[in-house]
């Protein structure tokens, strides 16, 4: 098995969105923030070579969606989804499934793309299959009012009218599930209802993709929970029982939305778990 990081470019959030009741002079030591108080953010995903397979997981804002959508964002940098597959030796038809950790915009949004016609819309890896589960999709093509903005019908829709569409068990009692791709992946529902953190064996190594479990290492500390997410105190426990696990066990943690960290692993303090080293994904394993 082989890891790749595969960057999508990044983009801009409110950095007080991004660190709820967190002030921002706390905040501000590791995200400084420009005058219009955001922050730059990555959307970075993980491809996984495996044998015949190859894996992407999640894949950024897309580029079908409006100017004035986009200026909400401010998308920026050189790299994308392409440039980033061609320089691992690959392209999008290589693509064999594309695993989603949860269906919002920055994480779905590169998953379709438009028709030729620019009429309609089409799945933008025309071999592969995509994955989600049925509790998270039901969450999102039901969505409730505060998350409405982030379940864009155009993302989700065409996923499944294409027939690619398949989805993973987690029931409402899981913790962990075997995702049938070679991994398992943490079940996590904080930020958003039945949210996936995949979880990758790399030999003796433990890679895990954060999402928004973890967006930042400026997110270390338990208490700092994203304003986005739904159920904040869930998120303290989801958070303080795998940073826990995390640092008892050596994992890495490669962090989805962090402009500056790709992979970073937590040590045990007297304050809980705290950041030990950042590093690289080609330094991992």
């Amino acid at each position: 098995m082989q890891l790749h990081t595969i960057h999508n470019g990044n983009f801009k959030l409110d950095g007080g969105a991004m660190f709820g009741v967190v002030p921002k002079k706390l905040w501000s030591r590791t995200n400084p923030s420009d005058s219009n108080n955001l922050c730059p953010w990555a959307m970075r995903s993980l491809l996984i070579e495996d044998g015949d397979k190859l894996t992407l997981i999640d894949c950024g804002l897309g580029d079908k969606q409006s100017e004035k959508f986009f200026s909400h964002y401010h998308p920026h940098g050189d790299d994308s989804l392409d440039k980033s597959l061609s320089k691992a030796g690959f392209s999008r038809d290589d693509i064999t499934d594309v695993f989603l950790t949860h269906l919002h915009f920055d994480h779905v949004g590169g998953a379709v793309e438009w028709n030729d016609s620019r009429n309609g819309y089409r799945p933008a890896f025309k071999n592969a299959t995509f994955w989600s589960n049925s509790r998270h999709w039901k969450w999102a093509t039901e969505p409730n009012q505060r998350e409405r903005a982030s379940f864009l019908s155009e993302n989700i829709k065409p996923l499944h009218d294409s027939g690619q569409l398949k989805f993973v068990d987690a029931s409402d009692d899981d913790l962990r599930i075997n995702t049938g791709l070679g991994f398992d992946a943490f079940v996590v529902n904080g930020h958003t209802d039945a949210q996936m953190c995949p979880i990758i064996k790399l030999g003796d190594t433990t890679v895990v993709f954060m999402a928004d479990l973890l967006p930042s290492v400026g997110h270390i500390p338990i208490p700092y929970v994203m304003g986005y997410d739904t159920r904040p105190l869930l998120t303290l426990e989801e958070r303080s029982r795998i940073f826990n696990e995390a640092a008892n066990k050596g994992y890495h943690l490669f962090l989805e939305h962090d402009a500056a960290n790709e992979v970073c692993t937590l040590i045990q303090t007297e304050k809980g778990p705290r950041l030990d080293r950042v590093m690289k994904l080609s330094e991992v394993g």
